[in-house]
């Protein structure tokens, strides 16, 4: 295979791994500040156990997201010179950004998290998990803002082939990073919901329920019942951001090949990039300008205006109805779920045997979700690394492609494993009963409450 090929290969399976951790811990934090509070207000140790079984969770992903993420990071000089030696006045100081107010407050405040209890008060405890939630968002932050940049380039000015900073409003703010900011998030908190879910699900199926199961099921079901709806929405109103930036993107995601109004939405075709047309076609007349335009015969700009320069077809294609396919699952079994609770009395015993297996083969169907649509997002831009303005094989190291192709099947054989691991420990860690006895440590006042 071509170098430029290899590389960008192995920048995505490094990238593919990294990601599926910092999109559990964004909000896994957030969930784990409410179990907190929960067992403040209630005094109920099951919320305790939920807290420190899904702590140790989140101190795992974390491990496994820091290492990975300075793995990829060293990949900006080894695989992509030219991205940094051109965009490094722009990225620099976004990634340092990153650095200096997410990263460090997040292990700044993490030892206190994951090791204090019952040796600090609750009130500092408490604040310890609230900043180490505020770092993983602010993680994101910054992360989203450069990717988004790339995407939307705006407030620099070019010298000598050089980016530099106009205006750091407008590069931090660009006009894809709201949109790309808040997808992300929702895309965390419902990956999160069906962990939780999912993970409770195989616990009552496998007889290995807990005091704290039924309450993360139920807590699980409702965050996914939630955000599901606020996602579809939030994803309607990426998408038109993206027509109007990105039109070549859209319409590889829509198998539009010429410029046409009333646009079909493909329920299923073959992408032909031989023909420029789609063998196959199941469509639903005038739906995709519908959804993209809000109107009936709005006009989507097809591939043939982009000859050269738009992206691979078939990946977007299949990419966004298997991230949009399986957000429908999120929403089915969500709602469901909680109206079969709710029929049974809030009893999760009493749940269906097939449903718990359908939630259990859930749990991590928000990686699947995530890395669909990172995969939408990021083959979209090609053939570029700055949208419009500097191409993928520009920034290219000269790294032989035999040296490229050997470190990518090392890369892919030591992820597999660790996935493998990273599961399996997940899974033994969940038959087994948490220990809640620190709380029994902690200060009570005369009537038996916990002293914040």
């Amino acid at each position: 295979m071509d170098a430029v090929v290899l590389a960008r290969m192995q920048f995505a399976a490094n990238i593919t791994f990294h990601i599926l951790f910092p999109t559990i811990n964004i909000a896994l934090a957030w969930v784990l500040l409410f179990f907190r509070w929960r067992w403040l207000r209630t005094q109920d140790t099951a919320w305790l156990g939920a807290y420190r079984f899904w702590t140790k969770v989140f101190a795992l992903s974390f491990a496994l997201g820091v290492v990975s993420g300075i793995t990829m990071s060293f990949q900006f000089g080894t695989n992509w010179p030219g991205f940094m030696e051109k965009a490094g006045n722009i990225a620099g100081p976004l990634l340092g950004y990153e650095v200096l107010t997410a990263f460090f407050l997040e292990a700044s405040f993490l030892g206190v998290m994951l090791f204090g209890h019952g040796r600090v008060s609750e009130r500092v405890h408490i604040l310890a998990t609230v900043m180490v939630a505020v770092g993983t968002t602010l993680s994101a932050f910054w992360i989203l803002s450069l990717n988004s940049w790339m995407h939307t380039p705006q407030g620099y000015e070019i010298i000598n082939g050089e980016f530099h900073a106009l205006d750091w409003w407008a590069i931090i703010f660009n006009p894809s990073f709201p949109y790309r900011l808040a997808h992300k998030l929702l895309a965390s908190g419902l990956t999160v919901a069906f962990f939780l879910a999912g993970l409770s699900a195989w616990q009552l199926l496998k007889g290995k329920a807990q005091p704290h199961t039924a309450k993360v099921l139920r807590v699980g079901l409702t965050l996914g019942a939630l955000l599901i709806p606020v996602q579809i929405l939030v994803g309607d109103m990426h998408g038109l951001n993206t027509l109007k930036h990105q039109p070549a993107k859209i319409a590889a995601m829509e198998g539009v090949w010429q410029t046409e109004r009333g646009a079909p939405l493909l329920l299923f075709a073959w992408p032909n990039e031989e023909t420029r047309s789609n063998d196959y076609e199941i469509g639903i007349p005038k739906l995709a300008s519908l959804i993209l335009t809000h109107q009936v015969d709005g006009e989507i700009q097809g591939l043939d205006e982009f000859k050269g320069a738009h992206p691979p077809v078939a990946p977007l294609f299949f990419g966004f109805r298997i991230m949009v396919g399986t957000g429908l699952l999120m929403l089915a079994f969500s709602w469901l779920g909680l109206w079969l609770y709710r029929r049974r009395a809030w009893s999760a015993q009493a749940l269906p045997t097939w449903f718990l297996h359908g939630l259990a083969w859930m749990s991590f169907s928000g990686w699947l979700a995530t890395l669909a649509g990172w995969y939408v997002t990021e083959i979209g831009r090609q053939p570029f690394l700055v949208y419009g303005l500097m191409r993928t094989a520009d920034a290219a190291s000269h790294v032989p492609a035999p040296t490229i192709a050997l470190t990518l099947v090392a890369y892919i054989t030591l992820y597999l494993a660790l996935i493998v691991a990273y599961v399996s420990v997940i899974k033994y860690m969940a038959g087994k009963p948490v220990d809640v006895s620190l709380s029994q440590a902690l200060p009570k006042n005369e009537t038996g409450r916990v002293v914040v």
